[in-house]
């Protein structure tokens, strides 16, 4: 409920609501793996939120984004960040012990690359962690739901006629629709790591079970979690 509440507040208070999940990632990450000395490249990482939490926790982080906009937020680009590509890290293949992604792949033209890069720069044995909003979950269209199911476009453009401006994020420009499925189906396939895990990101345990469920799995998730280890 906490999480949620936050949530509510990412464009009115970002300061809040990125702190409250950067706390609740580490939390959330510590329960895979070791943070502590561990070497970590987060993809996505804006404006810093994720590198003093982490950094906190003991682990050399790196912070990677794409966005000018994004990583200088807080006023300057926080300490450890770098601008980068998703799909095209610039980090050396097998040299950092975990990958971490928040909230990024439904961003990406190509979440699939995305994925395959986080597990091409982690060490063998090493843990990659993606999380991501499904697309036709009640917040799949980001700003624009519940409008996105009636097509993304459908939903950028009354978005527009509304309040008169783009949302933050718009779709087939900085959103996509990536399905819990699809990321499913490719963490059984990649022969670049084992999945090990997948549940939904904010569901307490009795309710995980909703991930084996097609279908109910897209709706009902909310964020959905992998958590792959590299071969």
């Amino acid at each position: 409920m906490t999480l949620f509440r936050a949530f509510l507040t990412e464009q009115t208070d970002p300061d809040g609501f990125y702190s409250v999940l950067a706390e609740d990632s580490v939390r959330q990450l510590a329960q895979h793996t070791p943070l502590n000395g561990r070497t970590i490249v987060d993809v996505g990482g804006g404006p810093g939120y994720f590198s003093d939490a982490f950094r906190a926790a003991g682990a050399a982080y790196l912070g990677i984004d794409p966005d000018v906009g994004e990583l200088t937020a807080r006023g300057e680009a926080g300490e450890n960040m770098v601008r980068g590509s998703g799909t095209k890290l610039p980090v050396r293949t097998g040299s950092v012990d975990v990958c971490y992604s928040s909230n990024v792949l439904e961003h990406v033209s190509e979440p699939e690359v995305m994925l395959a890069e986080m597990c091409r720069v982690t060490k063998s044995g090493g843990t990659i962690f993606a999380s991501f909003t499904p697309w036709y979950s009640p917040w799949g269209g980001h700003e624009t739901a519940p409008w996105h199911f009636l097509g993304g476009h459908y939903a950028r453009r009354r978005y527009l006629e509304k309040n008169g401006k783009e949302p933050k994020n718009k779709f087939g420009e900085s959103l996509f629709a990536f399905s819990a499925g699809a990321a499913i189906r490719w963490g059984k396939a990649t022969p670049l790591a084992d999945l090990q895990e997948v549940y939904p990101r904010y569901h307490p345990s009795w309710a995980q079970w909703i991930v084996r469920v097609p279908g109910v799995r897209e709706m009902a998730s909310w964020n959905l979690v992998m958590v792959l280890r590299k071969r």
